[in-house]
């Protein structure tokens, strides 16, 4: 079973793939089995069959080593190259499974484009005897992929970082930066651009005395704010008022406190401290990266949920 909504997704855009390409893909297999074994004829029905499968790239057939033995049928002619192309080797038959009539291949780079394709292989019978297969080759871009938004998962997320960094966190130490220096000035700054300019993704990188910001008026492009600009409570008036989005998942209320537990995390211990910071108004999701490479992706109310003890803060 698939452990993420983001692998159930694609599971789902695969069985769809799958379902509508069952019966053309059996259509043409039987129409090619009639004129197996005369290539000429062969290659006339796979003209005929490529135009009555869906968003197909390149149909052929080949033998059941892999090996082609037609040429290729395009959208726009035939394409007499790849007559005896050995495609053993390639992801489509190094996976495929003998079981199945019809097998989908997993997303692999194609050679000609270099881009994401699949590829479904269909079996040929000739009078019940398995003499090869029919391939389609389906590029990810043309497929009609289904319209419903992919939604990050809300739970707590770990995600472990550099195994270098991490065996030798014990032998670094904190270094005090200008953010650090100026922290009580920074994240009043930093809090009133969420909650009052149109701020709704915030990263504090601590260690590089930085922050990059993405602003709803214009959500294409982040923007990156250096130190000195964060210790000015002037540059909010560089950016217009806006008022905080209804649709947060963040409660306006709650972002002074996600700032101040950060503030925590930065100083709690020397050794094991946070480096960066973030927060996102939409997915409700914390952000936080360690000094141990380490990384945690927390919904915003099981961060605020953990007291000092559960950090180690004193």
């Amino acid at each position: 079973m698939p452990s993420t909504s983001l692998q159930q997704r694609i599971l789902r855009q695969r069985t769809l793939l799958h379902n509508m390409l069952l019966d053309p893909m059996r259509r043409a297999a039987k129409r090619c089995a009639r004129v197996w074994d005369d290539k000429a004829l062969l290659d006339t029905a796979l003209m005929k069959s490529i135009k009555q499968i869906p968003y197909c790239t390149y149909l052929y057939a080949t033998n059941l080593d892999g090996i082609q033995v037609s040429a290729n049928a395009s959208q726009t002619g035939l394409i007499e190259a790849d007559f005896g192309r050995d495609r053993s080797q390639r992801p489509y038959f190094l996976e495929l499974d003998p079981n199945k009539e019809m097998f989908l291949s997993e997303a692999y780079i194609s050679q000609r484009a270099n881009r994401p394709s699949v590829t479904a292989l269909q079996k040929v019978r000739v009078d019940g005897e398995h003499v090869g297969y029919l391939g389609g080759d389906f590029d990810l871009r043309d497929l009609p992929i289904t319209k419903d938004l992919y939604t990050e998962p809300g739970r707590w997320r770990q995600i472990k970082g550099d195994p270098a960094i991490r065996a030798q966190v014990f032998q670094q130490c904190r270094i005090q930066s200008r953010l650090d220096d100026n922290i009580d000035l920074v994240l009043p700054v930093l809090e009133e651009l969420v909650t009052e300019h149109g701020v709704y993704q915030l990263e504090i990188h601590f260690s590089s005395s930085r922050a990059t910001v993405w602003f709803l008026d214009d959500p294409y492009r982040y923007q990156l704010i250096e130190i000195d600009e964060l210790t000015d409570p002037d540059i909010c008036l560089a950016y217009a008022h806006h008022p905080y989005p209804k649709d947060a998942l963040i409660p306006r209320e709650n972002i002074r406190p996600i700032l101040d537990t950060f503030r925590q995390l930065r100083f709690a211990d020397d050794t094991i401290y946070l480096r960066a910071g973030s927060i996102n108004l939409f997915n409700g999701i914390v952000g936080l990266n360690f000094s141990c490479d380490g990384s945690h992706y927390i919904p915003h109310e099981e961060f605020l949920a953990k007291d000092s003890a559960f950090w180690g803060i004193q």
